[in-house]
């Protein structure tokens, strides 16, 4: 099968559900106060300054190193991180739904103390199931979004071979190609979720090593941030979903 030669995600930037859940979270609140469908969530102001930091940050790669394309979720968060990174680059941009965050059904809008507060036959089903297999009524499970993400890595090697793919999502997806284009295993990527937490608008990315196949080359990266002048996100401000 052909390769990309360079293939990278970046998340959103912070968005005001971000904020609202590191809030509600810290207050002990069950619900997070979210005035939007997850779909429709805007950037913060934050969000926006890192979207553009990021952009400042591509516009000064070599021009070998530039993406060809770009493929971005359809929700307004990575959209807005998009359009805000990729202004007047010339990359032609693509939504695809496959991008889009994974999918909480009944759980949405809750804190991990809502969760166990309001169902807690879930929270003890998530437990014996574990993370990776466990799907919440009317959600996904992290397998469901494996399987959408490893038809959308199949369509961009058939229609992208030997070119530089940059893509705009959520923080579960970022894992998740960890798992797919390393070969994690299920532990190793399970790990992977409680060592580290998705930063906004950071920066995780692969490139075809000498056998041609995507090695790593760059993991949650928020240096460029820093660099181009914004304020990223600390850890403690980046909100994990609640299952």
């Amino acid at each position: 099968m052909a390769e990309l030669a360079t293939l990278w995600i970046v998340r959103h930037g912070e968005s005001t559900a971000n904020v609202a859940a590191t809030q509600a979270e810290a207050s002990g609140a069950e619900l997070i106060d979210l005035t939007h469908r997850d779909a429709d969530v805007p950037l913060s102001t934050t969000g926006e300054e890192q979207a553009r930091a990021t952009g400042r940050w591509l516009a000064g790669l070599p021009e070998a190193r530039r993406p060809d394309v770009a493929v971005v979720s359809p929700y307004l968060r990575a959209v807005r991180t998009a359009e805000l990174a990729l202004a007047g680059t010339g990359i032609p941009v693509n939504r695809d739904e496959r991008l889009r965050d994974r999918e909480l059904g009944i759980l949405d809008g809750l804190t991990p103390y809502g969760v166990r507060q309001r169902f807690p036959a879930e929270a003890d089903r998530r437990t014996r199931l574990g993370k990776f297999y466990y799907r919440p009524p009317g959600g996904e499970s992290w397998t469901d979004v494996a399987l959408r993400l490893r038809t959308l890595l199949g369509d961009l090697r058939r229609d992208h071979p030997d070119r530089r793919v940059l893509l705009f999502g959520h923080d579960a997806l970022v894992f998740l190609l960890r798992y797919l284009v390393e070969g994690l295993t299920e532990a190793e990527l399970m790990a992977l979720t409680r060592e580290h937490v998705i930063a906004n608008c950071s920066v995780t990315g692969w490139s075809a090593g000498a056998d041609g196949r995507l090695v790593p080359d760059g993991f949650n990266e928020v240096a460029h941030l820093h660099r181009q002048g914004a304020r990223p996100t600390r850890e403690d401000e980046v909100h994990a979903e609640p299952v």
